[in-house]
């Protein structure tokens, strides 16, 4: 039986913290066993907002080392660029979906507001393209399913409304509606501020990186913030939650009971808490940062390796494309 497709892309911000791997990552790995898995390092999107041309380049390649080393598999991954029907799908996409659309999208309005505008209060409209280009993303290899968290469930949602107009446009039931794949994916928090999810842009305190120094790590989970001084008595703060879910991330279920134990019976000590936590994200952190270095000293091939897999599956985008253009009227190479 043919397996199903699954599509899922990230941003080339280079580095990967354990609120991303927890998240969506982790998942992108073991979700290679069950379904035919194309994943993507998206640097056109990377661009809606302003960026520095060499950093976007380096953090391409950075995180592509990143995912190799966590265990994504080489011909499930490509770069976004290196692929032009994704852009040429867009603007044919762009023909199909309602400006109104576009303004109502969440991250848009959030991201143009006053407190997302740069110095120059410049907004691209890149930005508001964002997620046609995200829908063409999708569609181009016609997947099944899309690993997505809630608060990308309305960019889907786009995808499909898309999906079914171009559909209904040209009389012929073309694209498949992809549907949500929902997986196990923990909330992870800042260590800092459990009240805020783990995420680079609060700045180098409020995210733990895969690829952190031992001490560096150990200082960030010792230095966690247990009690916001929020929660009764008896009930578990954000701060211990995280904690706790970070532990059972990390798959130390063991120690994760024993120590859930503990504080259900009103006996745990926080710094054994901190300690086991510490202890289970180095661990993983030691494994990944072997791999990399494995992946670092042939560079240059694994660019090449990286570079060919793209070009094959460039070739399901090519066929998807020809299709599309041929039910749309346009002129392939054929006429």
């Amino acid at each position: 039986m043919e397996k199903k497709k699954v599509l899922s892309c990230i941003q080339p911000t280079g580095d990967i913290h354990y609120g991303n791997y927890f998240g969506a990552v982790k998942n992108w790995v073991d979700l290679q066993e069950q379904y035919d898995c194309i994943y993507g390092v998206v640097d056109y999107h990377a661009m809606t907002a302003p960026y520095n041309p060499i950093k976007l380049r380096q953090n391409t390649w950075e995180l592509i080392f990143n995912l190799l080393a966590i265990g994504v598999k080489t011909e499930n991954l490509f770069i976004q660029s290196l692929i032009p029907e994704h852009t040429e799908l867009c603007w044919i996409f762009n023909c199909f979906t309602s400006y109104g659309q576009l303004q109502r999208m969440t991250q848009f309005k959030d991201k143009s507001s006053d407190t997302g505008k740069g110095e120059d209060g410049f907004i691209s409209a890149g930005l508001l393209d964002y997620p046609v280009l995200q829908a063409a993303d999708i569609l181009v290899y016609r997947a099944d399913f899309v690993p997505v968290g809630k608060d990308q469930e309305q960019h889907l949602e786009l995808s499909r409304n898309i999906a079914s107009r171009f559909n209904q446009q040209v009389g012929k039931d073309y694209f498949v509606l992809p549907e949500t794949l929902f997986t196990e994916t923990p909330k992870i928090r800042s260590t800092a501020d459990p009240l805020r999810k783990m995420s680079k842009s609060a700045g180098e305190k409020h995210y733990i990186s895969l690829f952190s120094e031992e001490a560096r790590i150990r200082k960030q989970v010792k230095s966690a913030v247990t009690d916001t001084g929020e929660t009764k008595a008896g009930e578990m703060s954000e701060g211990v939650d995280n904690l706790f879910t970070l532990l059972k991330a990390s798959g130390k279920i063991d120690v994760h009971t024993s120590l859930m134990a503990d504080f259900n019976a009103g006996a745990l000590k926080y710094v054994d808490l901190k300690e086991a936590v510490g202890a289970a994200l180095v661990d993983l952190s030691q494994q990944f940062a072997e791999r990399k270095l494995a992946i670092m000293a042939d560079k240059k091939n694994v660019k090449n390796q990286i570079k060919a897999s793209s070009a094959e599956i460039r070739k399901r985008a090519q066929e998807t494309l020809k299709e599309v253009k041929d039910l749309a009227g346009l002129i392939n190479v054929k006429y």
